[in-house]
This record gives structure tokens, C-alpha cells and sequence, in this order.
């Protein structure tokens, strides 16, 4: 298959070499565009006020590969090899390997998912991979179920455009338990601005923050609650896939804020 893979940890992440080097061993056609810089959690941001630059990278990755660095957000990246670095679209996006889960409602902030979601957004059926742990550099597991996915997928494409959110427990191969479809569940955190002051003595803020995991069904998705949620599943040692989509459309708040009447004479 023909791949387009990027990511938001930048182009010296071990995520996205392990990632993109295990699927060009395999035959796969492999092209990387990614940021040139570390842009965690930028959400779907692009560049619109500014020029945006892309250099060829070589000898990071693969032989085989084709890569390029970006000095845009993980959507500029995907955004830019589609419109005009690759020759041809690509078959599958896939972003990451990302150092972090991206489970629940962190999917709002990722460029990791975001950068795949940029993918179906041109209409190409997309894969973003994040391994649950922020320190661990053991990315072969996860780049090894990749393979997996992406070669079931080219036998047997999914049924409709979708985004596969797919998180690796940070585990040995052997110690991986399964593989499980999941429900996005919710996982808040308790936001806490550290204040401090800088050698000026001008006051600035901090974002830190503890994560609070919640399961409660998302409003409005009519999904059964035997649908095992991501968060759950995944501390369990499965890997958890979660398809989504980018249309954000409440069925149930149509449903029931279609009888409000609005007099307007």
C-alpha cells in the first residue's frame, strides 16, 4: 500500500522511525511528512498567516522511504503532502507513533489525531497510533500490530471513511492481552496554572493537571453501554480501536431541539 505517515512529536521522535522503517521493511511505499519540532496537543491547528517550509530529510529513516520535515502543525503536514509533496494520494494516513495515550476526550486536543483526521477529512481512510506511556522507548509492539492493521486493511478495506484511534498498552508483544473495538470514553483533567516568576519578576503561568478518568456515555451517540470504553480496555493491557469521525453533529440534540419555535416577527 501506499502510506503517508506523520505525527506531532517531530521528526526526531523514535515513534514515527520505528513506525515508518517497520512498514517500508514490509513493502510498504512509504512517505513521511511530519513537523520538524516537537507540537503536542495543537488540536487541528493550521497555518494561515505565515509561510510554510518543508525540507527533504535523509538518512533518518528507511532507504526507502521519502521524508520531509515541516515547519507547520501536524494538519499543515498532512494538508501540505497531499496538496503538493506527494505525486499520487496516498491508500492510508497514519500519524504517530505518539509517546502518550490519546484516549477520551485528550482526541480534542491531539495533533496526533488530528493529523490523521486530516486524512479523512480529503477523503482518505485513516490510522492514528499512540503507545500509553510518556516515557517508555519500546515502540516495536506497537509498530508491529501497524503492520498488522495495515495489512488487513488492504485485504479487506474498512466498510465506510473513518478514522482508526488505535492505543498500544506500553507492554512486551507477549503481554498484550488482545485487541478490542472500543467507545470513546471521558477523561478530564483537573487543570492547575502553576504560578511562578521569571528572573524580571514578571508573573507567568504553568498548565499542569492530574487526569480524572470518567466513563459516563458521551451524550448523544446511542451507543450500547456494553461497548467497552478505551480508558477501561486499555488498562487492561488490550489495545483499544476506536473509529471516529469528524462530523461532530448531536443526533440527540436534533432530535430534541427540533419542536423549539423561534417568533421572529
Amino acid at each position: 500500500m501506499k502510506l503517508l505517515i506523520s505525527n506531532d512529536d517531530g521528526v526526531s521522535a523514535l515513534g514515527i522511525r520505528t513506525l515508518a522503517d517497520c512498514l517500508a521493511e514490509a513493502g510498504h511505499d512509504v512517505s513521511v511528512v511530519c513537523p520538524d519540532r516537537e507540537r503536542s496537543a495543537t488540536g487541528h491547528g493550521i497555518t494561515m498567516h505565515q509561510p510554510i517550509r518543508a525540507q527533504v530529510i535523509e538518512s533518518v529513516f528507511h532507504p526507502a522511504v521519502n521524508a520531509w520535515a515541516c515547519d507547520g502543525t501536524p494538519s499543515d503536514c498532512v494538508k501540505l503532502a497531499l496538496w503538493a509533496l506527494l505525486d499520487s494520494p496516498p491508500d492510508l494516513v497514519l500519524s504517530g507513533i505518539n509517546q502518550g495515550a490519546n484516549l477520551g476526550t485528550e482526541i480534542l486536543y491531539s495533533g496526533t489525531v488530528s493529523a490523521a483526521m486530516e486524512g479523512i477529512i480529503e477523503g482518505i481512510p485513516s490510522i492514528a497510533l499512540s503507545l500509553n506511556s510518556y516515557t517508555s522507548q519500546e515502540f516495536q509492539p506497537a509498530a508491529k500490530f501497524a503492520q498488522i492493521l495495515v495489512d488487513k486493511i488492504a485485504v479487506n478495506p474498512l466498510p465506510e471513511l473513518m478514522l482508526l484511534n488505535v492505543n498500544v498498552p506500553a507492554v512486551s508483544w507477549e503481554k498484550i492481552a488482545g485487541v478490542t473495538f472500543t467507545r470513546q470514553g471521558v477523561r478530564r483533567y483537573v487543570d492547575v496554572f502553576d504560578k511562578r516568576v521569571d528572573p524580571r519578576g514578571k508573573i507567568y503561568y504553568w498548565l499542569t493537571g492530574e487526569v480524572l478518568e470518567e466513563v459516563e456515555q458521551p451524550s448523544g451517540l446511542h451507543l450500547s453501554e456494553n461497548v467497552p470504553v478505551d480508558v477501561h480496555v486499555i488498562r487492561d493491557n488490550h489495545i483499544s480501536i476506536t473509529p471516529l469521525q469528524y462530523n461532530l453533529t448531536s443526533p440527540q440534540g436534533l432530535e430534541k431541539l427540533s419542536n423549539w419555535e423561534f417568533p421572529l416577527v
